[in-house]
């Protein structure tokens, strides 16, 4: 999977995620107020007959919670290791695109550390960034490379591949083969989406300098 491919389907898995987890929450939310509408409106300030306008949007709850401009990175993190490490600094030796960034040791190594983060600091910024990881390990199959995934498992060394005609034969594929080019078209519908959304509920200026969708 290319660009396009990881990063608008991890961008259009977050936010399906995030509708999910924002719409069970107010549904909680609700039956409580529903039960005794006085206690939780004086507790939660909220109002069990506001808009339902008001409510998160499946386009843009995820926003609101998460640094977008994060995620994105976090989709083509192992990517942006390995490519220049693996095909230009050291491609004579490892001569490989996909290295130590793409092992799960990397990714439990970035799980563990944003979670100490988040319980010291409160911070998500690497725990975003690692489930744009996963989601690339997931989209990048790489269950079928497991010397690689479970690396140094089965030894130190990572396979070596000819990268003479690397760019040519990964145009020829973009052009070719569904398995490249239906991942490419899905991905660049879900950003060309997000991005309409943003710009209806006139959030792109926000987006932009923030990061975030308020």
């Amino acid at each position: 999977m290319l660009l396009l491919g990881h990063t608008g389907i991890t961008l259009g898995a977050a936010v399906l995620l995030g509708g999910v987890l924002t719409n069970k929450h107010l549904s909680r939310n609700e039956g409580a107020e529903a039960t005794n509408h006085d206690q939780d409106s004086s507790q939660m300030g909220t109002d069990s007959s506001r808009n339902p306008a008001d409510k998160a949007s499946w386009l843009t709850s995820v926003g609101r919670y998460v640094d977008l401009r994060l995620l994105l990175i976090g989709a083509l993190l192992p990517d942006i290791i390995d490519k220049p490490t693996g095909l230009l600094f050291f491609r004579e030796t490892l001569s490989n695109g996909r290295i130590f960034c793409h092992t799960l040791l990397f990714l439990i190594l970035i799980i563990l550390a944003g979670t100490y983060i988040y319980r010291r600091y409160q911070k998500t910024w690497l725990l975003v960034l690692a489930f744009g990881t996963f989601t690339h390990l997931i989209f990048d199959q790489m269950w079928r490379a497991p010397q690689t995934l479970f690396w140094p498992l089965f030894g130190f060394a990572f396979s070596s591949i000819d990268v003479s005609e690397w760019i040519p034969n990964m145009l020829h594929a973009l052009m070719t083969n569904p398995s490249v080019y239906v991942p490419e078209a899905i991905g660049a519908a879900s950003l060309v989406w997000f991005a309409q959304a943003l710009v209806r509920r006139n959030k792109v200026f926000t987006f932009i300098k923030y990061g975030q969708v308020n």
